[in-house]
């Protein structure tokens, strides 16, 4: 069960989307994947244990968690059932929405006055309300949103790049921005702990691995050469270097599961 919740017009230059799913996992630790993309995410779970695989084996993560930009994919387990409120955010908003750097450490624990929504929201999630717990955190992101700039250098600098898939120069981002590539590097490094180049490749994989989940008999080469990379081994590479697989190997791989699965497992990998 996955539903994605477009938020208020107001918010769209912040947040991508509010969303809630819902699996039920066996009573044994079950492991699942979450491989990177171009957002930062704060996540409310409910129910199931939910934990991830560190250099210290599992850590448990309490509700809620942030995950961050992730270079490489993440390996959670659950037991269970685990019900999930979250708030899908462009990397470089976090810092001016919340005050908090969506870090480079993939997913975190963090002390925000944001977590005081958790009590309420189990309350509508154990209700059913799905609905009603969405409109409760939209509407303290209405509230937060109501203390920013939105049209900082950060914003302009986001929006030029989500236009442009993540082929823009760098260069060519911090004139969007009103900026110089220095004033705007050093700013997108404390907001999203990433440089403005490393956020537009990310950017630009999540477009390769939206196709390819999507359309899993999509032409790799053409497709390179739609994103911009410089050929067909580029975007392999690239690929690769984020997934920990290949293009070809993932589309293979998205054949087979789209025979065993719902198309609601899109949404539920972040496409």
């Amino acid at each position: 069960m996955h539903q994605e919740f477009e938020p208020p017009e107001v918010l769209r230059d912040t947040i991508k989307c509010f969303w809630y799913n819902r699996d039920d996992f066996s009573e044994q630790l079950t492991d699942f994947e979450v491989m990177p993309d171009g957002y930062a995410e704060i996540i409310f779970h409910f129910g199931g244990d939910c934990s991830i695989a560190g250099d210290k084996g599992l850590q448990l993560l309490p509700s809620p968690f942030m995950m961050g930009l992730l270079n490489h994919p993440a390996r959670f387990y659950a037991k269970n059932r685990l019900e999930i409120i979250a708030v899908r955010c462009f990397p470089w908003t976090v810092f001016d929405l919340l005050g908090l750097p969506s870090g480079k450490h993939g997913v975190h624990v963090f002390a925000h006055p944001v977590a005081q929504l958790h009590n309420t929201l189990q309350q509508y999630v154990q209700a059913g309300k799905i609905e009603a717990a969405i409109a409760h955190v939209q509407q303290y992101f209405l509230d937060a949103h109501s203390h920013i700039a939105t049209d900082s250098m950060l914003f302009k600098a986001g929006a030029a790049m989500r236009k442009a898939n993540g082929t823009m120069p760098v260069s060519e981002v911090a004139t969007a921005a009103h900026a110089t590539v220095r004033t705007l590097e050093r700013n997108f490094k404390q907001s999203s702990g990433y440089s403005v180049k490393d956020v537009s490749g990310l950017i630009r994989f999540e477009q390769v691995r939206n196709q390819l989940w999507n359309h899993p008999h999509t032409n790799i080469a053409g497709l390179a050469q739609e994103l911009g990379y410089t050929d067909q081994s580029h975007l392999s590479r690239e690929f690769k270097r984020y997934s920990g697989t290949t293009p070809a190997a993932f589309a293979r791989k998205t054949k087979k599961a789209k025979q065993i699965i719902s198309s609601d497992f899109v949404a539920f990998v972040q496409s």
